[in-house]
This record gives structure tokens, sequence and C-alpha cells, in this order.
């Protein structure tokens, strides 16, 4: 192999809509696209946030903060069972494509973890490794607005970088790529490679996108995914939602930058599609010569971040076994 070969990574963006609110279909979908991005050649595959089941948009669309609404109550409540509880197996055929493609995935999904009760969601952004295994699971910090009335805030645990071919790889949810200490705490793991996980807009892709690739000197891609009102189905509780729709809630926005903040793919909206690219990690090298936040450029001396990555917990058991 040579030295160039060494440095490139073919990477894919897969702007596609979920089978909205059924955790089964949309992973049996996801995983297809995953077998797709791996025929492409991609040693990584990144998918939009919440995208397994969905993203709730019927909370800003169906007076969602109202108090003891039983329409938003038998919404949540369904909600709830279809999201994803890795430890059942939920996400096994995606594993499964991953290992048997040898290729990463980045996906969004709607998690209901066990451990903290079974009955609360977080926004979470899985990295399952090539060889089929969960490396980690970041649980966004803090959602955003009327997400608040749906999922919960998550914690520092799943702030990981990742080895993906000749790159160092760090993913946020959505706003959180706004918030520069969650930003900071991936540098300081030597992320050269940065995925942005968008439930979907293009507003929320083209101001931020090119920014982030400057600041960090890193390539980043920013994936999001796709729903059309018409991929609302009608007989569900959230169809309430169709009555003040747009016609596209969600129109993609996916694209990369490079670490100079050119656009290497500009973004794309209105269609599902995998956006492939070959990365080099000599362009990251020369970006980092006059500018490395946690590298040269760093004082820590000066500033510097703790961050807490335990897993959050209600209750902390001591036993007499474990005496």
């Amino acid at each position: 192999m040579t030295i160039k070969e060494a440095d490139l990574l073919t990477v894919g963006l897969a702007q596609i809509s979920p089978v909205w609110l059924d955790r089964a279909a949309t992973v049996a979908k996801v995983a297809d696209w995953v077998d797709r991005a791996a025929a492409s050649g991609c040693g990584l595959v990144a998918f939009g946030e919440a995208l397994v089941p969905g993203y709730p948009f019927w909370i800003e669309l169906t007076d969602g903060a109202r108090f003891e609404s039983p329409l938003q109550k038998e919404i949540h409540a369904h909600y709830l069972a279809e999201a994803v509880q890795i430890e059942a197996g939920h996400l096994d055929p995606v594993r499964a494509a991953a290992a048997r493609g040898g290729i990463a995935v980045v996906l969004g999904i709607i998690e209901r973890p066990p451990e903290r009760g079974g009955h609360s969601v977080y926004c979470s952004c899985v990295h399952i490794a090539a060889d089929g295994t969960v490396a980690s699971v970041h649980r966004k910090l803090m959602p955003t607005y009327e997400e608040r009335l749906s999922w919960s805030p998550g914690d520092g645990h799943g702030l990981r970088t990742h080895p993906v071919g000749p790159f160092t790889i760090g993913s946020l949810n959505c706003f959180e790529n706004w918030m520069p200490l969650s930003r900071a705490a991936l540098y300081a793991q030597g992320e050269n490679l940065h995925v942005a996980l968008w439930p979907g807009n293009l507003r929320n892709t083209e101001g931020t996108t090119r920014f982030l690739a400057r600041e960090g000197r890193s390539y980043v891609l920013a994936v999001s995914g796709l729903l059309r009102k018409g991929e609302i189905p009608a007989d569900h509780p959230a169809a309430a939602m169709l009555a003040s729709c747009p016609d596209v809630p969600a129109n993609g926005g996916s694209c990369i930058a490079g670490p100079d903040g050119e656009w290497i793919v500009a973004p794309v909206t209105g269609r599902e599609e995998l956006l492939v690219a070959t990365l080099d990690h000599r362009i990251v090298r020369r970006e980092r010569q006059n500018f490395d936040l946690a590298g040269h450029y760093s004082r820590p001396d000066v500033t510097r971040l703790v961050v807490d990555r335990r897993r959050q917990s209600l209750a902390t058991f001591l036993d007499e076994a474990s005496e």
C-alpha cells in the first residue's frame, strides 16, 4: 500500500427518509443502505439524527405543550414502543450489515435504555464499528426547544472518538454541534473527521458545516434525514399533525466540507441519495500547519476542559456481595 492510499477513506452520507415511527421497517431500510454504501466502496456511512424511528415533528404541529393532553400521551406512548433498545437486539440487522460489508456506521436513533427505567427516551448517536460491535452510544446532552417535551437530557458517556481508516471520528447530534465545549471534548481526543447529525433541513447545515470544518481543521460530514407529508401514515395517532404539516417537514441538506472550510459536496436537498466522497488525511495535516486547536494552538496551562463521561443513573446500589 502506498502512502497516498493509506491516507484515503471513502465515506457515504445516506440521506434517507425513515419508515416514520416504524422501528423494524426503518432498521431494515438502514441495513439496506449500509449494504449499498459498502458496495460503493465506503469505509464509513452516516445517517441523520433520530432516524430510527423518526423525529417528533408532531410536537410543534399539534399543541404539543398542552399538559395532560390525551392525544400527546397516546402519541408519546407509541413513540416509546417504537424506540430502540440496543440490548434487545433492535439494531442487530444494522450491526450485521456493518460486519458483512466491513463498514463503520454512525446512526441517529431514539433510544429507550432499560438502565434508566425503560420509560424515557434519548436522542442518541450510535457508532457501530466495522466488525458490527457497538463502539459507543452518545445521548444528546440537551434536547432543543420543543424536543424537551419528548426527549430526556443525556450525559457525557458517549463523548468519544473512534479510529476509522486514517481518521479519528467524533459525532454530535443537531444543535450540539453549536456547543463549543462539546466540540472541544472531541477535538481533545484527536478528532479530524466530524459527523454532524441533523433531522433534515438545509437551514441547519448550510451555515454551520463550513464553519465547523474551518474551526476544527477537520472534514465535516453533515448528514440529514428527509420526511415528506405523504410519508406520514394517516392511521397513526400523530396523523393529527397533517392538518398543519408542510409538504416537506425535512428537506435534507446533507453535505461535506473540507478542513479548509470549502465544499467537497455542497448541500443536497429534496431526494434520497447516497452521497459518496473520498477524503484525504494529508489535507488535514496541511491545514493544521497554522492552527491545531488541541495541539500547538492550545494553552492547557491557561484554560482546560473537564469532561464527566460517567453514565448517569438514579441510584448506586452497594450490596454485600460487592463489599
